[in-house]
């Protein structure tokens, strides 16, 4: 058992290839379930979808429990959101029959996790230059895609039996951004007083987020640029010296000739 917990923690943890071929398959998973999700979310539950739900409930306990198997603190894991979240998560695909399928759409936050992942990190910056070169942005696009997604999961699962307006996840993903970007076409409302508290919940809350996030998209918080003594390569836009070490950083800004 031993050695078949430290096969599986190489490959969870490990700096191999086949390690990082493991975890990228996860995270195509993880993609390919949340569009299963999102295409069958507003179908009828036929004997087809609930295998599928069941089938991949039974994937991710799999994954939770050697996740949890291979811990160093196990009490620290299960404290974490991610760690809960699956375990709703498990708990709606494995009772699919019996519970809203539509509790799935929180399987969202475990891309958000992987992508997190300090060792997925790590895999991305050794095998793509591209994502080097653009590591804030691209973590911050993500970031903002797996916000608005939940936002309309949530809008979706509170309104799609009762609210004629939200006919499907396209009509709650319209008004989502319609409402987080403050455009607000008036044309699709949430109904009941769930509902309105909802509203308000995204236009005080959301958009705050979106806000924050879409800037650092935009003006990442961070620059690229390696400091020639030490290497630190992450920096503050303005900076001047490098924080490790105290050298004088000659960073190109959009000023500069």
């Amino acid at each position: 058992m031993q050695r078949l917990k430290k096969a599986l923690d190489l490959l969870y943890t490990g700096r191999s290839r086949r390690a990082a071929v493991f975890r990228y398959s996860l995270i195509t998973f993880d993609i390919s379930t949340i569009v299963f999700f999102v295409i069958t979310a507003p179908l009828e539950p036929t004997i087809g979808i609930i295998v599928a739900d069941v089938v991949v409930g039974v994937v991710i306990l799999t994954d939770f429990l050697v996740r949890l198997w291979i811990a160093p603190n196990k009490l620290r894991m299960l404290r974490q959101l991610y760690t809960i979240t699956d375990v709703v998560v498990v708990l709606s695909l494995l009772l699919a029959p019996l519970v809203a399928q539509n509790l799935a759409f929180l399987r969202v936050l475990r891309t958000l996790r992987l992508v997190h992942s300090y060792h997925v990190l790590r895999d991305l910056r050794r095998d793509t230059p591209f994502f080097r070169r653009n590591e804030d942005v691209i973590v911050s696009s993500v970031n903002l895609g797996v916000f608005i997604f939940l936002v309309t999961a949530l809008v979706f699962v509170l309104q799609f039996d009762d609210n004629p307006d939200i006919g499907g996840y396209i009509d709650a993903l319209y008004f989502t951004v319609a409402t987080l970007t403050t455009t607000g076409f008036g044309d699709v409302t949430l109904t009941g007083n769930v509902g309105r508290l909802l509203a308000v919940f995204i236009m005080v809350v959301g958009v705050a987020l979106f806000l924050r996030l879409a800037q650092s998209i935009f003006r990442p918080q961070k620059l690229s640029h390696t400091c020639p003594d030490c290497g630190l390569n992450r920096h503050d836009p303005d900076a001047v010296h490098c924080k490790h070490c105290g050298n004088v950083l000659k960073i190109e800004t959009e000023g500069a000739g």
